[in-house]
């Protein structure tokens, strides 16, 4: 993990640059490691179509979910017991963001441009995000990607490319985050997808105020976990299920 310079940007209290909750707080600077750093120790994230200016948002409320809590559900436990793949950490974040970038059923475009990959990857490359790929074989078929500093996680993107692959890496990012005591992975904007996963929703005050306790404390150790290799038998069988 790298020691980042300060960020020649300095950004706005969310509460006071949009006290009516609508989430979008400034606009502008870049995307470079410093600046992703000080953005997310200051309850902010980039969303913006490629042919926009960089827009930093807050959004109220704020969508996340505690690995403590989180079940998951018999379908998708079956479906691992069934399909035995291999899922690793850090092995594939570059690959992992452009599968995130691809046009999905629902939608053409992506947010997800050149300028945030190479953004993120240097992110990645100086220690503060991480990676989870499920693979059947040697090819890559789901996963997720985010951002890691100090207790605080920040879920940004997942993608699949069959059945339930997604929320296998999801799950291993449950038991990484209760295995390290993570209060909770912030999934920033609220959705039936997420809710279904069983996040829930903080007011963005709340939210700001245990991310300054989360972000201070001793990082997870995401080497750790790039040096095991789980595989989706074994977790299904581990499971802890309600009912």
């Amino acid at each position: 993990m790298q020691l980042l310079p300060l960020s020649q940007y300095t950004f706005p209290d969310p509460i006071e640059a949009d006290p009516d909750g609508h989430g979008f707080i400034c606009i502008g600077a870049d995307l470079s490691p410093a600046t992703l750093f000080e953005a997310y120790t200051h309850g902010l994230f980039p969303w913006f179509n490629e042919d926009e200016p960089i827009c930093w948002w807050s959004p109220e409320p704020r969508c996340i979910i505690e690995p403590k809590s989180y079940k998951p559900s018999k379908s998708l436990i079956r479906n691992m017991k069934k399909h035995d793949y291999r899922i690793t950490v850090n092995h594939a974040f570059e690959e992992v963001m452009r599968s995130c970038s691809m046009p999905r059923s629902y939608a053409n475009e992506t947010w997800i441009s050149e300028e945030i990959i190479q953004g993120y990857c240097a992110l990645f490359e100086a220690g503060y995000a991480y990676s989870v790929e499920v693979w059947k074989q040697q090819q890559l078929v789901g996963g997720l990607y985010g951002v890691s500093i100090g207790k605080g996680c920040f879920g940004e993107s997942m993608f699949s490319t069959e059945t339930d692959v997604s929320k296998m890496a999801f799950y291993t990012l449950m038991l990484i985050g209760q295995e390290n005591q993570l209060a909770w992975v912030d999934c920033q904007l609220v959705n039936e997808h997420l809710i279904s996963l069983g996040a829930r929703t903080l007011s963005r005050q709340i939210y700001l105020k245990s991310l300054q306790d989360v972000i201070i404390a001793p990082p997870i150790n995401w080497k750790n976990y790039q040096e095991r290799v789980f595989s989706s038998k074994t977790i299904a069988v581990n499971a802890k299920l309600d009912g």
